[in-house]
């Protein structure tokens, strides 16, 4: 068998993974509208998963104001956290663990999926040119530019952060392994953390102490909504996402990972620059991230299995979330495991739509 120390268990917390291979968060924007709420179908394509380690849902709103595309679903409802339990339980009914990665968008948005289509949140006004995605009459997937953002009031702030804690409430009462934050990849944790978006001169901007409060303040509250042990973030230190930058060197981004070791989440995720065209980490920098953290790391952005195994031995990472090919495998897993070949992707139906390119891949035993 190939690749074996990724099928060694790993912890999570207090949780052990039956291997290190992670499903990470993939948008797939198939939710019923207007109420968000995540469908049967979804149930079928996180349960045909199972052999991952760990299944990260796609990011899921927090309220209805940090929505950004049209179909993304979200965990802030009776009947959302309803839909969430049943897949829910069937992931854990084929032995599968699952967390819910928690989001808000903030100037990754338009007026469109916004309450009463008022203009999105964020730092600050900067409007950096990001587009988002709504739907067409087809219920098909568009790209659009996204309304120029205004600056979040301090009340605004305050019910970003009472909306995460709630939402993970939401989440360990549909039954989920725990919650992933999602401070990266330019939406809005990220938008207050780097210095291109972030102008304020309150308490959340100016000093690199400011800029991280959001993030931190986030952190702490999902934490005491559950536990540290149930509680993990996501961060992209380096490169730039939906045009906005890491914004800080890798020093400063250091020292924003020893805050979040403070509090002992059960892990950090780090999206890695590559998968998006930036420059690879180098082993100097993962050295630093991994004496920088104490707990469990999950590392993604352009992972072959090689580059997975090489990580996992060299101890810079302890897990590897895999993307765009568990969308198209659902038995990646076993197909790392077996050296088997790759069912080909389909980009045009990754977002939005039904059943096509959702759950139709075919596993290696039909292939």
């Amino acid at each position: 068998m190939a690749h074996d120390n990724l099928f060694e268990s790993v912890k999570m917390g207090t949780q052990t993974l039956k291997n290190r291979i992670v499903m990470a968060p993939l948008t797939r924007l198939r939710a019923v509208e207007p109420s968000d709420v995540p469908t049967a179908l979804a149930g079928e394509y996180y349960s045909q998963r199972t052999g991952a380690g760990l299944i990260i849902t796609e990011a899921t709103q927090v309220s209805f104001q940090a929505k950004g595309y049209a179909g993304a679903p979200g965990i802030h409802t009776q009947d959302q956290t309803i839909a969430w339990k049943t897949i829910v339980d069937n992931v854990h009914a084929k032995g599968g663990k699952i967390v819910v990665q928690l989001w808000h968008t903030g100037l990754v948005a338009h007026e469109s999926v916004q309450p009463d289509g008022k203009a999105p949140i964020s730092a600050s006004d900067i409007d950096v040119g990001v587009r988002t995605s709504l739907r067409d009459s087809q219920n098909q997937a568009i790209r659009v530019d996204a309304t120029p953002p205004r600056p979040a009031t301090l009340d605004e702030i305050k019910q970003v952060i009472a909306d995460f804690a709630h939402a993970t409430k939401c989440a360990q009462e549909a039954g989920f392994d725990g919650v992933e934050v999602h401070g990266a990849h330019g939406y809005l944790l990220h938008q207050f953390w780097v210095e291109q978006t972030n102008k304020r001169d309150d308490e959340y901007g100016g000093s690199r102490e400011n800029r991280a409060r959001l993030t931190l303040d986030v952190l702490d509250a999902c934490i005491a909504a559950w536990d540290a042990d149930h509680v993990g973030i996501r961060i992209s230190p380096l490169g730039t996402f939906n045009n906005v930058e890491a914004g800080y060197e890798e020093d400063k981004n250091i020292w924003m990972i020893e805050q979040i070791n403070k509090r002992q989440p059960m892990y950090l995720h780090l999206s890695e620059p590559d998968w998006a065209g930036g420059t690879p980490y180098n082993d100097g920098f993962r050295e630093k991230i991994r004496a920088a953290f104490d707990n469990t790391i999950i590392a993604a952005g352009g992972y072959t299995a090689e580059k997975a195994e090489k990580n996992v031995k060299a101890g810079f990472i302890d897990a590897v979330a895999f993307g765009r090919d568990y969308i198209a495998n659902p038995d990646l897993a076993e197909r790392i495991h077996q050296g088997a070949p790759l069912n080909e992707q389909h980009p045009a139906t990754f977002y939005g739509g039904g059943t096509e390119g959702y759950t139709d891949y075919p596993f290696l035993k039909e292939a």
